[in-house]
């Protein structure tokens, strides 16, 4: 299966999180009623953050006093703001193989893949949730990740770092790991903005899925 029957969707402007949230709910009993078809939606929240089902209040500091939203997703402590790129995925899993890990690690590799095209060099980091750059005591977060599956349909899903306020992640431990930092595309002087990391994931979009359909299509 490939991405042909998938429905892309693109806001402009900022989509209030309780929206998001909401119209992801719907559409993934929508998808597993047979009556949707599958979702990838590339969007930007307002500044705010959300919590994980593994979110601790003491890495909760928010002197901005944004707003904090419980998520449902796996994870602790995240935010969202202009200039991230948030994508949320609704995929059906029943269909493409239910393979969670496989689904996670076919998801890296496509935010891996796609800042490489962009000319950033990220990788994964052993017992460290996310997508990073750079090495040793440089090394800092620029993708995060936080998903749920729920009947066998996905929901959440990635944020990648373009240009937003890094001060903002001042506010929480990001996914509970205090010992780096979080970087941009913009802080690591990289030019491509939001419409050229779109285009980036939507070219790649095909060999992600196709990770996920290896082991279903398998003899």
């Amino acid at each position: 299966m490939n991405d042909a029957n998938i429905e892309w969707r693109v806001s402009e402007g900022l989509v209030p999180y309780p929206d998001a949230l909401a119209f992801m709910e719907q559409r993934a009993a929508a998808i597993r009623a047979g009556t949707a078809p599958e979702c990838i939606w590339l969007l930007e929240h307002p500044p705010l953050f959300t919590a994980g089902t593994s979110a601790d209040p003491s890495e909760l500091f928010n002197p901005q006093g944004l707003p904090v939203f419980a998520a449902g997703r796996g994870g602790r402590y995240t935010y969202h703001g202009p200039g991230q790129r948030v994508g949320y995925l609704m995929l059906d899993l029943d269909r493409r193989g239910r393979d969670i890990r496989l689904f996670v690690r076919a998801l890296e590799g496509w935010m891996i893949t796609t800042l490489a095209n962009l000319g950033v060099s990220a990788h994964r980091s052993a017992g460290r949730i996310g997508i990073w750059v750079g090495e040793g005591p440089a090394e800092a977060k620029i993708g995060a990740l936080g998903v749920r599956v729920r009947r066998w349909v996905t929901l959440h899903g990635f944020s990648i770092n373009v240009s937003p306020d890094l001060a903002h992640f001042s506010g929480i431990v990001p996914c509970g790991i205090a010992e780096f930092g979080v970087t941009s595309l913009q802080a690591l002087e990289i030019e491509a903005g939001t419409g050229e990391l779109d285009a980036a994931l939507r070219r790649n979009c095909s060999d992600f899925l196709q990770q996920l359909d290896i082991r279903n299509n398998a003899p």
